[in-house]
């Protein structure tokens, strides 16, 4: 039996190559306790005293204050669980609005034939480039004709009909990837298009649905210029703006009950992000999206 003996060359690059990859795993970690260096400081802030968060930028705090989360939590007008209800709620409506509308959108620009298609679908793509700050006056003055204004149906009911051009053009590029086999083999069972979108194309859009899911849920419970345009009773505040009801211009601020708020508010975003993250790396890497 031959034993292949290493050369000194291989030997000394494969020493240099565990080197390199050695080197980049500590500038990878030190560059991610970079950027977790906020998050750890808020939430260290929140069991600290006012007076001390901005002296000690250590993340360990000299006098530990776990009271700043029983003051912060009944610090406002109501409940801080008010608001994180009212912030579902809107999420809520958001998510089964976008996975309606969106879905039945992308499956009609990547289904079906109709005249102006194309024209439509780059109208669909422009919106995506279309900040919001040109639409909000329209808008306000719409939903107020309505009687709208202070509910939460400005917030929920554009869902409905399809507005995020991102998910839209998503969602198309996952059907796109879909065999056409599927749906013609369906079509010779005698299954017409409501038949194949609910049976055939929508279980196997499952990574797309679930990314869409998840972002629906990071935008709209981290949104605040919309909520703060249409909300203007108290009763009626998400979680953003009652974390900003924390700032006061005109008396002291809050800082430890406010970080102690904003850590709380961060539990959802993590744990839905977390439970879908399998399915946001696949719907990700199969819709096209670099």
């Amino acid at each position: 039996m031959v034993t292949k003996t290493p050369t000194p060359g291989a030997t000394k690059e494969k020493e240099t190559d565990q080197r390199r990859r050695f080197l980049t795993h500590v500038g990878l970690i030190g560059f991610g306790l970079i950027m977790l260096y906020p998050l750890l400081w808020m939430i260290s802030s929140s069991f600290k005293p006012t007076a001390e968060i901005f002296s000690d930028p250590s993340l360990i705090p000299e006098t530990f204050v776990p009271g700043n989360y029983t003051e912060g939590w009944t610090a406002l007008q109501f409940p801080f669980h008010h608001y994180i209800w009212n912030s579902l709620i809107v999420v809520g409506g958001s998510i089964i609005g976008n996975l309606l509308a969106c879905s039945m959108a992308a499956y009609a620009f990547a289904r079906l034939e109709f005249r102006g298609k194309r024209l439509f679908f780059a109208i669909m793509l422009m919106t995506i480039m279309l900040p919001i700050h040109v639409v909000i006056v329209p808008q306000y003055i719409l939903f107020s004709n309505l009687d709208w204004i202070n509910t939460f149906w400005p917030l929920i009911v554009p869902k409905l009909l399809a507005t995020d051009g991102f998910f839209v053009f998503l969602m198309v590029q996952f059907i796109r990837g879909l065999p056409r086999d599927l749906d013609e083999a369906a079509r010779i069972d005698g299954c017409g298009h409501a038949r194949i979108f609910l049976r055939i194309v929508l279980p196997l859009s499952t990574p797309a649905l679930a990314t869409t899911a998840i972002f629906t849920f990071i935008w709209v419970w981290n949104d605040f210029f919309s909520q703060l345009i249409f909300l203007t009773d108290p009763e009626m505040y998400t979680v953003p703006i009652a974390l900003r009801t924390f700032v006061d211009s005109q008396s002291q601020t809050s800082w430890g009950p406010l970080f102690a708020m904003s850590a709380i508010a961060l539990g959802p975003i993590f744990g839905f992000f977390l439970a879908g993250q399998r399915y946001l790396v696949r719907g990700i890497a199969t819709t096209g999206i670099k």
